[in-house]
């Protein structure tokens, strides 16, 4: 994807100069940086809430680790 950006020209000059000792493109440079910044600081996420219901519980032979079961229960419903 085609972006522009205005960045320090001592900042691109030094990366120019890296992907040339590197023997790699300017665009190598600046993504490995992008991802070597986005794996240190991760995006923080608001947690999601779960609504609960009180109740008796999950009716006889509901079993919530077989996916198959739990979609032919709801079909016959």
């Amino acid at each position: 994807m085609r972006t522009t950006i205005n960045i320090d020209e001592q900042l691109l000059t030094y990366a120019k100069l890296r992907a040339a000792q590197q023997g790699c493109t300017l665009k190598q440079i600046i993504e490995d940086a992008l991802r070597e910044f986005f794996s240190r600081h991760h995006l923080k996420q608001d947690p999601v809430k779960l609504e609960t219901f009180s109740g008796p519980g999950l009716k006889p032979g509901v079993d919530l680790d077989n996916s198959r079961s739990l979609s032919e229960i709801m079909d016959d419903q």
